[in-house]
Protein backbone atom coordinates (compact mmCIF):
# COMPACT_ATOMS: atom_id res chain seq x y z
CA UNK A 1 0.00 0.00 0.00
CA UNK A 2 1.48 3.72 -0.79
CA UNK A 3 1.09 6.35 1.54
CA UNK A 4 -2.15 7.90 0.30
CA UNK A 5 -3.82 4.09 1.22
CA UNK A 6 -2.78 4.65 4.33
CA UNK A 7 -3.86 7.99 5.43
CA UNK A 8 -7.02 7.16 3.57
CA UNK A 9 -7.28 3.83 6.18
CA UNK A 10 -6.17 6.14 9.05
CA UNK A 11 -9.19 8.57 8.11
CA UNK A 12 -11.60 5.79 8.69
CA UNK A 13 -10.22 4.40 11.72
CA UNK A 14 -10.19 8.28 12.93
CA UNK A 15 -13.66 8.29 11.59
CA UNK A 16 -14.82 4.76 13.31
CA UNK A 17 -13.56 6.54 16.79
CA UNK A 18 -15.40 9.49 16.89
CA UNK A 19 -18.34 7.14 15.99
CA UNK A 20 -17.58 4.81 18.79
CA UNK A 21 -17.26 7.90 20.87
CA UNK A 22 -20.40 9.80 19.77
CA UNK A 23 -22.47 6.56 20.68
CA UNK A 24 -21.22 6.37 24.05
CA UNK A 25 -21.94 10.08 25.14
CA UNK A 26 -25.11 8.00 26.99
CA UNK A 27 -24.42 5.66 30.07
CA UNK A 28 -26.17 2.02 29.53
CA UNK A 29 -28.25 2.28 32.10
CA UNK A 30 -30.47 -0.32 31.58
CA UNK A 31 -29.81 -3.81 29.91
CA UNK A 32 -32.23 -2.74 27.17
CA UNK A 33 -29.84 0.41 26.40
CA UNK A 34 -26.56 -2.09 26.72
CA UNK A 35 -28.21 -4.86 24.34
CA UNK A 36 -30.88 -2.89 22.57
CA UNK A 37 -29.56 0.55 22.40
CA UNK A 38 -32.64 1.48 24.98
CA UNK A 39 -35.29 -0.18 21.97
CA UNK A 40 -34.71 3.58 20.29
CA UNK A 41 -32.95 2.77 16.92
CA UNK A 42 -33.86 4.01 13.41
CA UNK A 43 -34.76 2.12 10.55
CA UNK A 44 -31.13 3.49 8.64
CA UNK A 45 -28.90 1.98 11.94
CA UNK A 46 -31.10 -0.86 12.44
CA UNK A 47 -30.83 -1.53 8.17
CA UNK A 48 -27.23 -0.87 8.30
CA UNK A 49 -26.37 -3.44 10.83
CA UNK A 50 -28.54 -6.23 9.65
CA UNK A 51 -26.10 -5.85 6.40
CA UNK A 52 -23.12 -4.89 8.43
CA UNK A 53 -23.49 -7.96 10.64
CA UNK A 54 -24.21 -10.14 8.07
CA UNK A 55 -21.34 -9.28 5.98
CA UNK A 56 -18.14 -11.32 7.55
CA UNK A 57 -15.67 -14.19 6.72
CA UNK A 58 -18.16 -15.87 4.85
CA UNK A 59 -18.54 -12.79 1.71
CA UNK A 60 -14.55 -11.91 2.01
CA UNK A 61 -13.45 -15.34 1.55
CA UNK A 62 -15.88 -17.92 0.86
CA UNK A 63 -18.59 -16.54 -1.50
CA UNK A 64 -15.70 -14.30 -3.34
CA UNK A 65 -13.70 -17.86 -3.38
CA UNK A 66 -17.38 -19.84 -4.29
CA UNK A 67 -17.92 -17.23 -7.19
CA UNK A 68 -13.93 -18.09 -8.53
CA UNK A 69 -14.45 -22.03 -7.77
CA UNK A 70 -18.28 -22.47 -8.93
CA UNK A 71 -19.55 -19.65 -10.34
CA UNK A 72 -23.55 -18.41 -9.81
CA UNK A 73 -24.15 -21.20 -7.16
CA UNK A 74 -23.90 -19.22 -3.83
CA UNK A 75 -26.19 -16.65 -5.30
CA UNK A 76 -29.30 -18.14 -4.05
CA UNK A 77 -27.99 -17.51 -0.35
CA UNK A 78 -27.34 -13.90 -1.41
CA UNK A 79 -30.80 -13.44 -3.12
CA UNK A 80 -32.42 -13.54 0.21
CA UNK A 81 -33.49 -10.34 0.66
CA UNK A 82 -37.11 -11.54 0.49
CA UNK A 83 -36.65 -13.42 3.20
CA UNK A 84 -35.80 -9.88 5.25
CA UNK A 85 -38.83 -8.71 4.04
CA UNK A 86 -40.70 -11.77 5.44
CA UNK A 87 -38.53 -10.84 8.88
CA UNK A 88 -40.75 -7.24 8.77
CA UNK A 89 -43.18 -8.06 7.86
CA UNK A 90 -44.47 -11.14 9.63
CA UNK A 91 -42.24 -11.44 12.83
CA UNK A 92 -41.78 -7.76 13.60
CA UNK A 93 -45.09 -7.54 15.07
CA UNK A 94 -44.61 -10.98 17.20
CA UNK A 95 -41.44 -9.87 18.32
CA UNK A 96 -42.54 -6.24 19.26
CA UNK A 97 -45.75 -7.76 20.86
CA UNK A 98 -43.77 -10.34 23.22
CA UNK A 99 -41.00 -7.76 24.26
CA UNK A 100 -38.41 -10.30 24.58
CA UNK A 101 -34.41 -9.58 24.18
CA UNK A 102 -33.67 -13.42 23.15
CA UNK A 103 -35.32 -15.25 20.73
CA UNK A 104 -34.88 -18.15 23.10
CA UNK A 105 -37.47 -16.15 25.48
CA UNK A 106 -39.65 -16.07 22.64
CA UNK A 107 -39.64 -19.65 22.69
CA UNK A 108 -40.11 -19.84 26.14
CA UNK A 109 -43.02 -17.63 25.69
CA UNK A 110 -44.66 -19.50 22.83
CA UNK A 111 -43.52 -22.66 24.57
CA UNK A 112 -41.81 -23.35 27.61
CA UNK A 113 -38.46 -22.48 29.40
CA UNK A 114 -36.94 -26.14 28.31
CA UNK A 115 -37.85 -24.65 24.81
CA UNK A 116 -35.62 -21.49 25.69
CA UNK A 117 -32.89 -23.56 27.52
CA UNK A 118 -32.20 -25.73 24.05
CA UNK A 119 -31.62 -22.86 21.84
CA UNK A 120 -30.04 -20.74 23.67
CA UNK A 121 -27.11 -23.35 24.42
CA UNK A 122 -27.03 -24.25 20.81
CA UNK A 123 -26.74 -20.51 19.44
CA UNK A 124 -23.96 -19.64 22.02
CA UNK A 125 -22.00 -22.63 21.17
CA UNK A 126 -22.35 -22.25 17.81
CA UNK A 127 -21.14 -18.52 18.02
CA UNK A 128 -17.93 -18.95 19.72
CA UNK A 129 -16.89 -22.44 18.13
CA UNK A 130 -18.08 -21.44 14.71
CA UNK A 131 -19.13 -18.11 13.50
CA UNK A 132 -16.05 -16.07 16.30
CA UNK A 133 -13.63 -18.53 15.48
CA UNK A 134 -14.53 -18.62 11.35
CA UNK A 135 -13.90 -14.69 11.47
CA UNK A 136 -11.28 -14.18 13.35
CA UNK A 137 -9.29 -16.80 11.15
CA UNK A 138 -10.33 -14.90 7.85
CA UNK A 139 -9.64 -11.64 9.08
CA UNK A 140 -5.89 -12.98 9.73
CA UNK A 141 -5.93 -14.54 6.45
CA UNK A 142 -7.15 -11.49 4.14
CA UNK A 143 -5.50 -8.86 6.30
CA UNK A 144 -1.78 -10.69 5.80
CA UNK A 145 -2.62 -11.19 2.05
CA UNK A 146 -4.06 -7.50 1.06
CA UNK A 147 -0.89 -5.69 3.20
CA UNK A 148 1.33 -8.07 1.92
CA UNK A 149 3.13 -8.55 4.93
CA UNK A 150 5.20 -11.55 6.13
CA UNK A 151 5.90 -10.84 9.72
CA UNK A 152 6.35 -7.68 12.08
CA UNK A 153 8.88 -7.83 14.83
CA UNK A 154 9.50 -11.76 14.07
CA UNK A 155 5.90 -12.00 14.56
CA UNK A 156 3.95 -13.78 11.91
CA UNK A 157 1.57 -10.99 10.73
CA UNK A 158 -1.67 -13.57 10.74
CA UNK A 159 -1.39 -13.28 14.46
CA UNK A 160 -1.00 -9.46 15.02
CA UNK A 161 -4.14 -8.87 12.36
CA UNK A 162 -6.06 -11.63 13.86
CA UNK A 163 -5.88 -10.94 17.73
CA UNK A 164 -5.37 -7.18 16.76
CA UNK A 165 -9.35 -7.55 14.89
CA UNK A 166 -10.79 -9.53 18.37
CA UNK A 167 -9.25 -7.34 21.12
CA UNK A 168 -10.43 -3.75 19.44
CA UNK A 169 -13.57 -4.91 17.82
CA UNK A 170 -14.09 -6.58 22.08
CA UNK A 171 -13.13 -3.26 23.32
CA UNK A 172 -15.53 -0.86 21.90
CA UNK A 173 -18.62 -3.76 21.96
CA UNK A 174 -18.12 -4.14 25.68
CA UNK A 175 -18.40 -0.51 26.57
CA UNK A 176 -20.68 0.83 23.72
CA UNK A 177 -22.75 -2.43 23.64
CA UNK A 178 -25.65 -2.29 20.82
CA UNK A 179 -25.88 1.75 20.49
CA UNK A 180 -21.69 1.07 19.42
CA UNK A 181 -22.65 -1.93 17.43
CA UNK A 182 -25.59 0.49 15.35
CA UNK A 183 -23.68 3.72 15.28
CA UNK A 184 -20.33 2.27 14.16
CA UNK A 185 -22.57 0.07 11.43
CA UNK A 186 -23.89 3.43 9.63
CA UNK A 187 -20.41 4.40 9.22
CA UNK A 188 -18.91 0.99 8.12
CA UNK A 189 -22.06 -0.05 5.60
CA UNK A 190 -20.94 3.13 3.00
CA UNK A 191 -17.17 2.50 3.25
CA UNK A 192 -17.67 -1.64 2.47
CA UNK A 193 -19.64 -0.60 0.16
CA UNK A 194 -17.75 2.25 -1.33
CA UNK A 195 -14.90 -0.29 -1.28
CA UNK A 196 -16.58 -3.12 -3.13
CA UNK A 197 -17.65 -1.45 -5.40
CA UNK A 198 -15.03 0.43 -6.84
CA UNK A 199 -13.30 -3.76 -6.65
CA UNK A 200 -16.38 -4.59 -9.16
CA UNK A 201 -15.64 -1.68 -11.46
CA UNK A 202 -11.91 -2.06 -11.98
CA UNK A 203 -12.70 -5.71 -12.60
CA UNK A 204 -15.07 -5.51 -15.02
CA UNK A 205 -12.77 -2.65 -16.37
CA UNK A 206 -9.84 -4.84 -16.36
CA UNK A 207 -11.59 -7.82 -17.97
CA UNK A 208 -13.26 -6.26 -20.84
CA UNK A 209 -16.71 -5.56 -19.89
CA UNK A 210 -19.67 -7.68 -18.70
CA UNK A 211 -20.11 -9.53 -22.13
CA UNK A 212 -16.66 -10.74 -22.20
CA UNK A 213 -17.14 -12.12 -18.07
CA UNK A 214 -20.05 -14.03 -19.03
CA UNK A 215 -18.38 -15.23 -22.47
CA UNK A 216 -15.45 -16.42 -20.46
CA UNK A 217 -17.75 -18.05 -17.77
CA UNK A 218 -20.57 -19.34 -19.91
CA UNK A 219 -17.47 -21.69 -21.58
CA UNK A 220 -16.12 -23.18 -17.95
CA UNK A 221 -18.16 -26.33 -17.14
CA UNK A 222 -18.82 -26.70 -13.44
CA UNK A 223 -20.46 -30.48 -13.74
CA UNK A 224 -20.69 -33.32 -16.10
CA UNK A 225 -24.35 -32.32 -17.03
CA UNK A 226 -23.34 -29.46 -19.31
CA UNK A 227 -24.32 -26.35 -16.54
CA UNK A 228 -21.47 -23.40 -16.23
CA UNK A 229 -20.07 -21.12 -14.00
CA UNK A 230 -23.49 -18.67 -14.79
CA UNK A 231 -25.98 -20.52 -14.68
CA UNK A 232 -28.31 -20.71 -11.08
CA UNK A 233 -30.08 -23.62 -11.59
CA UNK A 234 -28.45 -26.98 -12.00
CA UNK A 235 -28.69 -30.36 -12.83
CA UNK A 236 -30.67 -32.18 -9.96
CA UNK A 237 -27.36 -34.36 -10.66
CA UNK A 238 -24.69 -31.46 -9.89
CA UNK A 239 -23.26 -33.35 -6.65
CA UNK A 240 -23.27 -30.02 -4.74
CA UNK A 241 -25.78 -27.48 -5.80
CA UNK A 242 -28.60 -29.62 -7.56
CA UNK A 243 -31.82 -27.25 -8.32
CA UNK A 244 -33.72 -30.49 -6.07
CA UNK A 245 -32.27 -29.04 -3.16
CA UNK A 246 -30.71 -25.42 -3.34
CA UNK A 247 -34.25 -23.88 -4.14
CA UNK A 248 -35.94 -25.17 -0.76
CA UNK A 249 -32.54 -25.77 1.06
CA UNK A 250 -30.90 -22.46 0.85
CA UNK A 251 -34.88 -20.88 1.62
CA UNK A 252 -35.02 -22.83 4.79
CA UNK A 253 -31.47 -21.48 5.95
CA UNK A 254 -32.76 -18.17 5.14
CA UNK A 255 -35.63 -18.23 7.16
CA UNK A 256 -33.77 -19.41 10.05
CA UNK A 257 -31.07 -16.72 9.78
CA UNK A 258 -32.57 -13.85 8.89
CA UNK A 259 -36.02 -14.47 10.91
CA UNK A 260 -34.70 -16.08 14.25
CA UNK A 261 -31.44 -16.16 14.74
CA UNK A 262 -30.64 -13.82 17.73
CA UNK A 263 -27.26 -12.74 15.74
CA UNK A 264 -29.69 -10.65 13.00
CA UNK A 265 -33.06 -9.91 14.74
CA UNK A 266 -31.70 -8.58 17.81
CA UNK A 267 -31.14 -5.58 15.25
CA UNK A 268 -35.04 -5.39 14.71
CA UNK A 269 -35.85 -6.02 18.62
CA UNK A 270 -33.77 -2.45 19.14
CA UNK A 271 -36.50 -0.69 17.00
CA UNK A 272 -37.85 2.48 18.61
CA UNK A 273 -41.38 1.04 17.06
CA UNK A 274 -42.62 -1.49 14.46
CA UNK A 275 -42.48 1.14 11.73
CA UNK A 276 -38.52 2.13 12.65
CA UNK A 277 -37.98 -2.16 12.53
CA UNK A 278 -39.84 -3.07 9.66
CA UNK A 279 -38.44 -0.32 7.82
CA UNK A 280 -34.92 -1.14 8.35
CA UNK A 281 -35.44 -4.79 7.78
CA UNK A 282 -36.79 -3.21 4.63
CA UNK A 283 -33.56 -1.43 4.07
CA UNK A 284 -31.43 -4.06 5.13
CA UNK A 285 -33.21 -6.00 2.22
CA UNK A 286 -31.99 -3.87 -0.20
CA UNK A 287 -28.40 -3.86 1.32
CA UNK A 288 -28.27 -7.82 1.03
CA UNK A 289 -29.44 -6.99 -3.01
CA UNK A 290 -25.52 -6.13 -3.45
CA UNK A 291 -23.52 -9.09 -2.27
CA UNK A 292 -23.70 -11.06 -5.27
CA UNK A 293 -22.39 -8.13 -7.02
CA UNK A 294 -19.69 -6.91 -5.02
CA UNK A 295 -18.31 -10.17 -3.78
CA UNK A 296 -19.15 -13.19 -5.73
CA UNK A 297 -19.15 -11.31 -9.17
CA UNK A 298 -15.76 -10.26 -8.56
CA UNK A 299 -14.60 -13.65 -7.62
CA UNK A 300 -15.82 -14.72 -11.43
CA UNK A 301 -14.37 -11.89 -12.95
CA UNK A 302 -10.88 -13.16 -10.67
CA UNK A 303 -10.99 -16.20 -12.43
CA UNK A 304 -11.85 -14.83 -15.70
CA UNK A 305 -8.92 -12.61 -15.26
CA UNK A 306 -6.78 -15.37 -14.34
CA UNK A 307 -7.78 -17.22 -17.67
CA UNK A 308 -6.70 -14.31 -19.04
CA UNK A 309 -3.19 -14.42 -17.50
CA UNK A 310 -3.44 -10.55 -16.20
CA UNK A 311 -3.51 -12.03 -12.90
CA UNK A 312 -2.36 -15.16 -10.86
CA UNK A 313 -4.79 -16.37 -9.08
CA UNK A 314 -2.84 -18.34 -5.61
CA UNK A 315 -6.37 -20.41 -4.27
CA UNK A 316 -10.11 -19.64 -4.99
CA UNK A 317 -10.39 -18.17 -1.47
CA UNK A 318 -7.88 -15.43 -2.34
CA UNK A 319 -10.27 -14.00 -5.48
CA UNK A 320 -11.00 -10.89 -3.21
CA UNK A 321 -7.53 -10.00 -2.04
CA UNK A 322 -5.84 -10.56 -5.39
CA UNK A 323 -8.04 -8.14 -6.65
CA UNK A 324 -8.22 -5.27 -3.96
CA UNK A 325 -3.83 -5.89 -4.36
CA UNK A 326 -3.51 -5.95 -7.66
CA UNK A 327 -6.20 -3.44 -9.68
CA UNK A 328 -7.09 -0.66 -7.55
CA UNK A 329 -5.13 2.59 -7.37
CA UNK A 330 -3.57 4.23 -5.03
CA UNK A 331 -6.30 5.55 -2.58
CA UNK A 332 -8.34 3.31 -3.18
CA UNK A 333 -6.69 0.18 -1.73
CA UNK A 334 -6.72 1.89 1.64
CA UNK A 335 -10.68 2.36 1.28
CA UNK A 336 -11.34 -1.39 0.61
CA UNK A 337 -9.01 -2.16 2.96
CA UNK A 338 -10.73 0.12 5.65
CA UNK A 339 -14.31 -1.57 4.14
CA UNK A 340 -12.66 -5.32 4.43
CA UNK A 341 -12.02 -3.91 8.39
CA UNK A 342 -15.40 -2.20 8.36
CA UNK A 343 -17.31 -5.94 7.79
CA UNK A 344 -14.88 -7.75 9.91
CA UNK A 345 -15.56 -5.53 12.64
CA UNK A 346 -18.97 -5.51 12.42
CA UNK A 347 -19.81 -9.20 12.21
CA UNK A 348 -17.51 -10.01 15.09
CA UNK A 349 -18.98 -6.94 17.17
CA UNK A 350 -22.49 -8.16 16.65
CA UNK A 351 -21.26 -11.46 17.27
CA UNK A 352 -19.75 -10.78 20.80
CA UNK A 353 -22.95 -8.38 21.50
CA UNK A 354 -25.77 -11.53 20.61
CA UNK A 355 -23.27 -14.06 22.79
CA UNK A 356 -23.33 -11.62 25.29
CA UNK A 357 -27.02 -10.79 25.78
CA UNK A 358 -28.02 -14.72 25.44
CA UNK A 359 -25.99 -15.14 28.33
CA UNK A 360 -27.21 -12.35 30.34
CA UNK A 361 -30.68 -12.62 29.51
CA UNK A 362 -31.34 -16.55 29.46
CA UNK A 363 -28.81 -17.97 31.59
CA UNK A 364 -27.84 -14.77 34.03
CA UNK A 365 -31.16 -13.34 34.41
CA UNK A 366 -33.04 -16.63 34.89
CA UNK A 367 -30.94 -17.99 37.82
CA UNK A 368 -30.59 -14.92 39.32
CA UNK A 369 -34.54 -12.82 38.60
CA UNK A 370 -33.46 -10.70 41.26
CA UNK A 371 -30.16 -8.87 39.71
CA UNK A 372 -30.53 -5.07 39.23
CA UNK A 373 -30.29 -3.27 35.90
CA UNK A 374 -26.98 -2.50 36.74
CA UNK A 375 -26.30 -5.97 37.49
CA UNK A 376 -27.55 -7.15 34.10
CA UNK A 377 -25.26 -4.42 31.92
CA UNK A 378 -22.31 -5.37 34.27
CA UNK A 379 -22.61 -8.79 33.63
CA UNK A 380 -23.05 -8.40 29.62
CA UNK A 381 -19.55 -6.35 29.82
CA UNK A 382 -18.20 -8.90 31.54
CA UNK A 383 -19.67 -11.89 29.26
CA UNK A 384 -18.42 -10.22 26.28
CA UNK A 385 -15.42 -10.07 27.66
CA UNK A 386 -15.22 -13.62 27.97
CA UNK A 387 -16.35 -14.02 24.53
CA UNK A 388 -13.26 -12.32 23.28
CA UNK A 389 -10.83 -14.11 25.54
CA UNK A 390 -12.41 -17.32 24.22
CA UNK A 391 -11.95 -15.95 20.59
CA UNK A 392 -8.61 -15.32 21.27
CA UNK A 393 -7.53 -18.49 22.45
CA UNK A 394 -9.64 -20.19 19.62
CA UNK A 395 -6.75 -18.82 17.26
CA UNK A 396 -4.48 -21.21 17.65
CA UNK A 397 -6.75 -24.04 16.66
CA UNK A 398 -8.60 -22.19 13.76
CA UNK A 399 -4.52 -21.99 13.12
CA UNK A 400 -3.83 -25.04 12.51
CA UNK A 401 -7.50 -26.43 11.11
CA UNK A 402 -8.73 -23.56 9.34
CA UNK A 403 -9.22 -24.60 5.96
CA UNK A 404 -11.02 -27.88 7.00
CA UNK A 405 -13.19 -26.30 9.78
CA UNK A 406 -14.22 -23.71 7.12
CA UNK A 407 -15.19 -26.29 4.46
CA UNK A 408 -16.79 -28.28 7.47
CA UNK A 409 -19.17 -24.68 8.13
CA UNK A 410 -20.66 -24.62 4.96
CA UNK A 411 -22.81 -27.24 6.18
CA UNK A 412 -23.10 -26.42 10.01
CA UNK A 413 -25.97 -24.15 9.22
CA UNK A 414 -27.53 -26.31 6.85
CA UNK A 415 -27.47 -28.72 10.22
CA UNK A 416 -28.63 -26.18 12.88
CA UNK A 417 -31.67 -24.03 10.41
CA UNK A 418 -34.46 -27.49 10.44
CA UNK A 419 -35.40 -27.52 13.96
CA UNK A 420 -34.83 -24.21 14.87
CA UNK A 421 -36.86 -23.08 11.54
CA UNK A 422 -39.74 -25.60 12.34
CA UNK A 423 -40.08 -24.76 15.93
CA UNK A 424 -40.82 -21.10 14.52
CA UNK A 425 -42.69 -21.34 11.91
CA UNK A 426 -45.38 -24.37 13.23
CA UNK A 427 -45.19 -22.05 16.20
CA UNK A 428 -46.57 -18.99 14.90
CA UNK A 429 -49.04 -20.75 12.13
CA UNK A 430 -50.46 -22.58 14.46
CA UNK A 431 -51.99 -22.75 17.98
CA UNK A 432 -52.16 -26.76 17.83
CA UNK A 433 -48.71 -26.24 17.55
CA UNK A 434 -48.00 -27.43 22.09
CA UNK A 435 -45.17 -26.58 23.89
CA UNK A 436 -43.82 -30.65 24.17
CA UNK A 437 -43.78 -30.33 20.07
CA UNK A 438 -41.99 -27.50 20.52
CA UNK A 439 -39.24 -29.01 22.18
CA UNK A 440 -39.19 -32.22 20.60
CA UNK A 441 -38.58 -30.41 17.40
CA UNK A 442 -35.81 -28.41 18.03
CA UNK A 443 -34.27 -31.28 19.58
CA UNK A 444 -35.08 -33.51 17.07
CA UNK A 445 -33.27 -31.68 14.06
CA UNK A 446 -30.00 -30.54 16.19
CA UNK A 447 -29.60 -34.56 16.96
CA UNK A 448 -30.14 -35.72 13.21
CA UNK A 449 -28.02 -32.84 12.01
CA UNK A 450 -25.06 -33.12 14.46
CA UNK A 451 -25.62 -37.43 13.67
CA UNK A 452 -24.54 -36.04 10.22
CA UNK A 453 -21.91 -33.88 11.08
CA UNK A 454 -20.07 -36.64 13.32
CA UNK A 455 -20.02 -38.93 10.75
CA UNK A 456 -18.59 -36.34 8.29
CA UNK A 457 -16.19 -36.13 10.45
CA UNK A 458 -14.73 -39.29 11.09
CA UNK A 459 -16.08 -39.89 7.35
CA UNK A 460 -12.72 -41.94 6.70
CA UNK A 461 -12.97 -44.54 9.08
CA UNK A 462 -16.55 -45.82 7.94
CA UNK A 463 -17.09 -48.28 5.35
CA UNK A 464 -18.32 -46.60 2.60
CA UNK A 465 -20.38 -49.28 1.27
CA UNK A 466 -22.16 -49.06 4.36
CA UNK A 467 -25.89 -47.85 5.04
CA UNK A 468 -24.00 -45.29 7.41
CA UNK A 469 -22.23 -44.14 4.86
CA UNK A 470 -24.59 -44.00 1.99
CA UNK A 471 -27.61 -42.00 4.63
CA UNK A 472 -25.52 -39.87 6.23
CA UNK A 473 -22.49 -38.97 3.96
CA UNK A 474 -23.12 -39.52 0.59
CA UNK A 475 -26.57 -37.81 0.42
CA UNK A 476 -26.52 -34.04 -0.89
CA UNK A 477 -26.09 -32.24 1.99
CA UNK A 478 -29.36 -29.77 0.93
CA UNK A 479 -31.27 -32.62 0.30
CA UNK A 480 -30.10 -34.20 3.80
CA UNK A 481 -31.06 -30.99 5.51
CA UNK A 482 -34.60 -30.69 3.37
CA UNK A 483 -35.13 -34.77 4.41
CA UNK A 484 -34.59 -33.06 7.86
CA UNK A 485 -37.05 -30.00 8.35
CA UNK A 486 -39.21 -32.63 6.84
CA UNK A 487 -38.80 -35.43 9.41
CA UNK A 488 -39.27 -32.21 12.00
CA UNK A 489 -42.18 -30.72 11.07
CA UNK A 490 -43.87 -34.52 10.80
CA UNK A 491 -42.60 -35.01 14.07
CA UNK A 492 -44.06 -32.02 15.67
CA UNK A 493 -47.48 -32.29 14.23
CA UNK A 494 -48.03 -36.12 15.71
CA UNK A 495 -46.47 -34.85 18.77
CA UNK A 496 -48.74 -31.98 18.86
CA UNK A 497 -51.87 -33.88 18.45
CA UNK A 498 -50.40 -36.83 21.36
CA UNK A 499 -49.86 -33.53 23.56
CA UNK A 500 -51.59 -31.15 25.54
CA UNK A 501 -52.10 -27.63 24.31
CA UNK A 502 -50.99 -24.36 25.96
CA UNK A 503 -53.46 -22.01 27.44
CA UNK A 504 -54.14 -19.67 24.32
CA UNK A 505 -54.65 -17.03 26.86
CA UNK A 506 -50.94 -17.03 27.75
CA UNK A 507 -49.96 -16.93 24.10
CA UNK A 508 -52.27 -13.86 22.82
CA UNK A 509 -50.35 -12.32 19.88
CA UNK A 510 -47.58 -14.85 19.45
CA UNK A 511 -49.65 -16.69 16.59
CA UNK A 512 -51.80 -16.29 13.95
CA UNK A 513 -55.09 -14.57 13.90
CA UNK A 514 -54.58 -14.21 17.97
CA UNK A 515 -53.96 -10.12 18.08
CA UNK A 516 -56.32 -8.52 19.60
CA UNK A 517 -58.29 -5.35 18.33
CA UNK A 518 -55.80 -3.28 19.78
CA UNK A 519 -52.46 -4.63 18.42
CA UNK A 520 -54.12 -4.91 14.81
CA UNK A 521 -54.39 -1.37 14.98
CA UNK A 522 -50.91 -0.84 16.42
CA UNK A 523 -49.44 -2.92 13.68
CA UNK A 524 -51.65 -1.57 10.34
CA UNK A 525 -50.84 2.15 11.50
CA UNK A 526 -47.27 0.86 11.21
CA UNK A 527 -46.96 0.76 7.85
CA UNK A 528 -48.31 2.71 4.66
CA UNK A 529 -47.97 2.08 0.85
CA UNK A 530 -45.19 2.98 0.24
CA UNK A 531 -43.64 0.71 2.20
CA UNK A 532 -45.90 -1.75 0.29
CA UNK A 533 -44.12 -0.19 -2.81
CA UNK A 534 -40.38 -0.37 -2.04
CA UNK A 535 -41.19 -3.99 -0.70
CA UNK A 536 -42.69 -5.33 -3.93
CA UNK A 537 -39.18 -3.84 -5.69
CA UNK A 538 -37.47 -5.94 -4.11
CA UNK A 539 -39.28 -8.83 -4.82
CA UNK A 540 -39.44 -7.45 -8.96
CA UNK A 541 -35.42 -7.79 -8.67
CA UNK A 542 -35.56 -10.79 -7.17
CA UNK A 543 -37.30 -12.73 -9.91
CA UNK A 544 -35.41 -10.19 -12.81
CA UNK A 545 -31.91 -11.93 -11.31
CA UNK A 546 -33.26 -15.62 -11.39
CA UNK A 547 -34.89 -15.05 -14.92
CA UNK A 548 -31.52 -13.71 -16.41
CA UNK A 549 -29.03 -16.07 -14.60
CA UNK A 550 -31.74 -19.14 -14.74
CA UNK A 551 -29.89 -21.34 -17.30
Amino acid sequence: MFLIDWIVLGAFCLALVAFIVFSMRSKDKTSADYFLAGRDATWVAIGASIFASNIGSEHLVGLAGAGASSGMAMAHWEMHGWLILLLGWLFVPFYARSGVFTMPEFLERRYNKESRSVLSIISLVSYVLTKVAVTVYAGGVVFKDVFGIESIWGIDFFWISAIGLVVITGLYTTLGGMKAILWTSVLQTPVLLAGAIAVLVAGIIKVGGWDELMHICRTVPVNDYGDTMTQLIRSPKDEVFPWTGVLLGSAIIGFWYWCTDQYIVQRVLSGRDQTQARRGAIFGAYLKLTPVFIFLIPGMIAYALNQQGVITLTSSDSAFSTLVRELLPMGFKGLVVGGLLAALMSSLASLFNSSATLFTIDFYQRYKPQATEAQLVKIGRIATVVVVILGVLWIPVMKGIGKVLYAYLQDVQSLLAPGIAAAFLLGILSKKTTPAAGLTGLLTGFVIGMTRLGFMIFKSHINPDSFIYTVFIETNWLHYEIINFAIVIITMIIVSYFTKRIDETKITGLYLGSATAEQKAITRASWNNWDVILSAIIIAVVIWFYAYFWN
